[in-house]
Order: C-alpha cells, then structure tokens, then sequence
C-alpha cells in the first residue's frame, strides 16, 4: 500500500496481517480522491474507522490542513501512528482510539470537519448508527463519503442525502451532503 500522489507520493504504508483490517485499495483511495479534487486543500478531515490510516494520510500529503483518525482497534491506533510518524506528519493528526458511534462525542474530534472519510467494515451491523452519530460532525458545505459494499444498499439518515454514488469492483463510494430537510438541532455542532 502506497501514497497515490501529493507531498508523500509513494511512501509505502504499513498494513496489519490477516483479515483484521480491509485497506482502501490504491486504485479506489485515487478514484475517491480525484474526485474530491481541491476540496481537501486545507480542509479538517476525520478519518473514521481509519484501519491503517492510508485514507487520511493521503488527504495530508494532498494539502489536508489536520486529520483526526478514528478507530476502536489498539492495533490499528499503533499502526496508525507508526505510518504517522514513518511520514513525519504526526504534527498536523490526532488519532483517538475508540470505536464508533461512541467515538463521535469525543472532545478530542473538535470542531466540525469539512470532509468524513467513513470506512466501517462491510458486515458491520452498526453502520447506520455509525452514519448517524458523525453526521453532526460535518460542517455545512463539507462532504462525507462512505466506503461500503456493493451488496449492501445506500444508507439515509436525516442529516444526510446522498449527492453522488461511485461504483468500483466490489466497492461503493456514497458522497453526502448536510441534508436541506435537516432541523438546525440536527446540523448543530458544539
């Protein structure tokens, strides 16, 4: 697994043995981020369910101002860093180790993210909780893309409405805007 393009492009990421984590493949992470385009320049980005970190540490080598990385796995918390570190970007990450949904009321997220990059694993049966609980996160304006896999359907949440749908191999990429429908209770970040 490597860094597709930016100021890291090419450095090679450490990825945990076994079926413990599902990478992004490398073709699908430069789909997703090809069509995110200038949108990661600067932005506040979450990496939730992060795994080994590669959605996250390629939006910082494509100009991402910081990334908070989310995952409930000590393992991957580790590796997390150490890919971190390998890059020398650990300044500009924070990575929390909990899983969510319970993750999204934690004070280290901070403040509302321009962009959720959302990669649960495929059989987990929490993903709509998972959607729901980060979608306050979002700033207005910002976009949520959501990993999952082509047999299973399309998520809503009241929040939320799907703007885009990408289909690659296996995989689905869903992008999200904040929804017009949503109560400004709903779309109310601390």
């Amino acid at each position: 697994m490597r860094v597709i393009a930016g100021s890291l492009k090419g450095r090679r990421l450490r990825s945990l043995g076994g079926a413990q984590v599902r990478p992004t493949s490398d073709r699908l992470r430069e789909t997703l981020f090809n069509i995110l385009g200038h949108r990661v320049d600067a932005a506040r980005v979450l990496d939730a369910c992060a795994g080994t970190g590669a959605l996250g540490i390629e939006a910082l080598s494509r100009g991402a101002a910081q990334v908070v990385f989310v995952d409930g796995s000590p393992d991957a918390a580790a590796l997390i860093a150490g890919n971190l570190a390998d890059c020398r970007i650990e300044h500009r990450a924070v990575v929390v180790l909990e899983a969510l949904p319970g993750a999204a009321d934690r004070a280290e997220l901070g403040d509302p993210f321009d962009l959720i990059l959302l990669d649960p694993p495929y059989d987990d049966p929490q993903i709509g909780a998972i959607l729901s609980s980060i979608a306050p996160r979002l700033r207005p304006g910002g976009t949520l893309v959501l990993e999952r896999s082509k047999r299973a359907r399309s998520l809503d949440t009241p929040a939320l409405v799907v703007v885009r749908t990408v289909k690659a191999g296996d995989s689905v990429l869903d992008f999200y805007h904040a929804s017009e429908k949503a109560t400004p209770e709903t779309r109310v970040i601390e």
